[in-house]
């Protein structure tokens, strides 16, 4: 039996079957008609017919009159047109070797088609890109954290006010449970069920599209759904909303690929469950009533409206055995949830973790040095380091960077400031993500900002529907604002909030500097002048700290100039001078400040205008941070202020424990300063040599204190060693405590070294560092040996033991610039004074020791030790003071001089 037979028996055998069933009688009876199958007779009679089945009856009246060949056709057309009910009914026994040769040339398709996706997708254009430039989307993307569950109001509410490093804590614990990659995406959940179609939220910026355009490249390139999904579609929304007049999926498919309809509608009746269609910025696609109006569209070829087809194929009602994965903002999230054919999971971009952040910025550079350079940068600024869990801030942040180096400029010198970053943010959301809005820009600005202002004074992150559509016009249609539905008992609420804690600051911010010159005044008064009850102009609550850093980052000339052209907003002179004067004016007040100078440090690093910077510091007499812990982004403004002046008075900081990691920060900085005091830890002998050798290099310092309590400079027993240094034009002075290791009865020692200032710079401080860190005193004493212009030296010493005494002597012979040497000991052994006594010294150098003489004798030891018991410790000292003005009186003969000072109501006993 030939092939033409065999196709007419099938036709024959179901044919009552086929006339219930197939629904894509008009394309059949089409193709038939252009293969010459059919006259143009019977043809008109078919397409006159109401329904299906009456167009089938028809049909099979022409097929039964044209024989085998022409019923070979129709069977051809059905599996072309109908490859789901074949399989729907059993009937896989009657593949031909025509369906074999045509599934081979759809798998040329299909292959042909994923070369022009990796062709295609491989690059990344950006926001910035020049006609014609792009880089490899492999240098830009990076996974970001998808989370698969919903969150309560709680948890919400902790991710939006946490930042720096509680917010990375946040989101860790949020990656522990339920977080997945793109290949677990359609795995079976709990319930062993697998989902039919995914919801992907995430807000604007968070990298919605380049995931997309991720898993496209990886599909293509086999590395992801290979045996899974044989073709990936992908429908851009946005390109949707721009297609006019009524088009069926596969017209609309022919649009957003390079597929013919011909090859579409194959690949589309082939292998139905194995397609995969991908649906990206679903709150983008303007939907109207016909979507919910409209008779359901089931057939690929039927023409409506676009959205209308589209959701159509949301709903499952066209190729209801394909698979979805559906991209939308948080916005229109219960719009879709409602449209789209189950079962659904639901899952949600977090945007970047940490180390997320730390490969975004590896990738972008592609050098070890610059990306290092750029993320310590950003890891030291609170804010930012938040804000970067959104990649396009990373994508700014980099771009600025990667300008500053092209330039040569000092990454050093500063970052862009928080507030530009943000308002760039700002400027890309608006350019790039908002289409469509029903407001202008300057009026949704002053919304979202009036918003967020009353959120700030009512201690609100999250808003009610309500009360945003009160403010706001269109909320969903907003790129900075999120949407929740969240469970009431036996209801949803709805609630909003912005992006992020610093976002409502930000916006805030920009509500108090846009008002109405008088009411931008007033309400700047409000936020930093004494109000009428009399309280502190400090005693707002302090989340209006950031508001007010923001204010100043926004009188920044190039920010005022942004925000003015390209959105029309103008910050009004007399608010600006408002604002710098009031800074001035509170740094020039006489009352302790310490614990606001961190806060006024932000707030003129971000104003970021050297003249004014300036103008301000030199009010400042003395900078002393009091708070407990100082960080790295408090150096980092600390470090810029500092640079605007050529010299500053003081720098204190005493309450703030210094490590190397924050002080490196502001190192370029402290030469501008006359007088340091710094309470250190983990301080390694490599950076207290690199700090030293800045220090002394410089013009301006006078003195220097470093040490473990500044406040006590001889309280050295909680540190290896610790460092006094005084300038004075002519002559330096080192103050040096340490303990040692070879005399633990000499307890701690203060060294005081005098010297030329010319020979500060001389000083080899690495090597000095590495003797007190063994605390070794002969290389110390060394090393004072060929300190060849030391005039001058005093020590400061618990008990003046017999090698301490040799070692003193050893000093004074063998440094010959040395004139004079104070011992200040507070005991002396007997045996100590003998060796003094018929020791020599050079002439040209004074000797002076001081102390209280202890006496031991072992007749007197039982007395004694009664004496100490039954009488309060009483016992007799006596205070010597020893002197060799003269060579001849340290000669035995020559008695030294003895003075006895006073009693003493404290006994050592050895």
């Amino acid at each position: 039996m030939d092939q033409d037979s065999e196709c007419a028996r099938f036709v024959d055998a179901h044919w009552a079957t086929l006339v219930q069933r197939v629904k894509m009688v008009m394309p059949i009876v089409d193709e038939l008609r252009s293969g010459r199958m059919l006259e143009w007779e019977p043809y008109c009679k078919i397409r006159a017919a109401d329904t299906n089945q009456e167009k089938m009856r028809e049909l099979y009246e022409v097929l039964h009159s044209g024989g085998d060949k022409v019923k070979s056709a129709f069977y051809s057309q059905l599996v072309k047109q109908e490859p789901y009910l074949f399989r729907a009914l059993g009937f896989t026994e009657y593949h031909t070797n025509s369906e074999k040769t045509q599934s081979s040339e759809i798998s040329s398709v299909i292959l042909k088609y994923k070369k022009q996706i990796c062709s295609e997708y491989q690059y990344v254009t950006e926001y910035n890109s020049l006609p014609g430039e792009y880089v490899l989307l492999s240098e830009r993307f990076t996974q970001p954290l998808i989370l698969q569950r919903h969150r309560d109001q709680k948890e919400r509410e902790e991710e939006i006010c946490s930042s720096g490093e509680s917010f990375q804590q946040v989101l860790n614990s949020r990656n522990s449970h339920k977080s997945s990659y793109f290949s677990s995406l359609f795995n079976p959940g709990d319930h062993r069920i697998s989902p039919s179609a995914i919801i992907l939220q995430g807000n604007s910026g968070n990298g919605k599209t380049l995931t997309v355009q991720k898993i496209m490249l990886d599909w293509a390139s086999g590395d992801l759904y290979k045996e899974r999904f044989d073709i990936v579609f992908h429908l851009k929304c946005k390109e949707i909303n721009c297609i006019y007049g009524k088009k069926s999926l596969v017209e609309i498919l022919s649009y957003s690929c390079s597929l013919t309809s011909d090859e579409i509608s194959q690949i589309l009746q082939q292998s139905p469950e194995k397609l995969l269609f991908i649906i990206d910025g679903f709150d983008e696609l303007r939907l109207t009533q016909d979507v919910y109006h409209m008779s359901p569209n089931t057939d690929p070829l039927q023409k409506a409206p676009p959205e209308v087809t589209l959701c159509a194929l949301l709903r499952g009602r066209i190729l209801p055995e394909s698979f979805l994965l559906v991209t939308t903002r948080s916005t229109a999230t219960d719009t879709l949830g409602k449209l789209l054919k189950g079962p659904q999971r639901f899952t949600e971009i977090m945007g970047f973790s940490e180390m997320g952040v730390e490969e975004y910025f590896k990738k972008f550079f592609q050098d070890e040095e610059l990306f290092r350079k750029a993320y310590d940068c950003v890891r030291a600024n609170e804010t930012l380091i938040t804000a970067c869990s959104i990649p396009v801030i990373c994508w700014i942040i980099c771009t600025t960077f990667k300008e500053r180096f092209k330039d040569g400029a000092d990454v050093t010198s500063g970052l862009e400031t928080t507030t530009s970053i943000y308002v760039d943010f700002v400027s890309t959301l608006l350019e790039y993500h908002c289409q469509g809005l029903s407001q202008s820009v300057p009026s949704l600005l002053r919304s979202l900002s009036q918003l967020a202002e009353r959120g700030m004074l009512k201690k609100q992150v999250l808003f009610d529907e309500e009360s945003v559509n009160e403010t706001v016009i269109n909320p969903a249609g907003s790129p900075f604002l999120c949407k929740f539905l969240f469970k009431r008992k036996i209801r949803q609420e709805t609630m909003f909030s912005f992006m992020h804690l610093s976002f409502q600051e930000f916006f805030t911010a920009l509500y108090y500097v846009l008002l109405e010159e008088e009411e931008s005044q007033k309400k700047a008064r409000d936020l930093l002048f004494m109000d009428s009850s009399g309280c502190s102009p400090h005693a707002y609550p302090p989340r209006f700290g950031a508001v007010v850093q923001f204010a100043y980052g926004l009188l920044n000339k190039d920010v005022s100039r942004t925000l003015r052209k390209k959105h029309g907003l103008v910050v009004h002179s007399n608010t600006q001078a408002s604002l710098k004067e009031w800074i001035l004016k509170e740094l020039r007040t006489d009352y302790p400040f310490g614990d606001r100078t961190l806060f006024w440090l932000h707030c003129l690093y971000e104003l970021h205008e050297e003249d004014f910077v300036k103008e301000a510091m030199e009010a400042w007499k003395k900078i002393n941070p009091s708070d407990t812990i100082l960080r790295r982004t408090d150096c980092w403004a600390l470090l810029y202020c500092s640079q605007c002046c050529q010299s500053m008075n003081e720098l204190y900081i005493t309450d703030s424990a210094l490590k190397c990691e924050t002080l490196s920060m502001i190192l370029p900085a402290l030469p501008r300063f006359w007088n340091l005091t710094f309470r250190l830890v983990d301080l390694s002998d490599s950076f207290l040599a690199e700090l030293m050798c800045t220090l002394v290099r410089g013009r301006t310092l006078s003195s220097l204190c470093l040490g473990p309590d500044a406040h006590n400079n001889d309280c050295w027993s909680c540190s290896i060693y610790s460092l006094n240094l005084s300038v004075s034009e002519e002559i330096c002075s080192i103050r040096i405590g340490t303990t040692w290791n070879e005399d633990p009865a000499a307890s701690d020692i203060l060294f005081s070294l005098t010297f030329p200032r010319s020979d500060l710079i001389n000083i080899d401080w690495t090597k000095l560092t590495q003797i007190l860190h063994q605390r070794d005193s002969d290389a110390f004493m060394y090393f004072l040996c060929s300190f060849c212009k030391l005039t001058k030296m005093k020590m400061k010493i618990g008990c003046l033991t017999k090698m301490w005494s040799f070692w003193t002597l050893q000093i004074v012979q063998n440094c010959p610039s040395l004139t004079e040497l104070k011992v200040d000991a507070d005991f002396l052994q007997e045996e100590v004074i003998k060796v003094l006594q018929r020791s020599y010294t050079r002439p040209a150098c004074i000797l002076g020791v001081h102390g209280f003489v202890l006496f031991y004798h072992h007749t007197l030891f039982s007395i004694i030790r009664f004496i100490i018991i039954h009488l309060s410790f009483h016992a007799f000292l006596w205070r010597l003071e020893l002197s060799n003005f003269k060579k001849n009186t340290m000669k035995e003969e020559t008695p030294s001089k003895w003075y006895i000072y006073d009693l003493c109501g404290i006994l050592y006993v050895f």
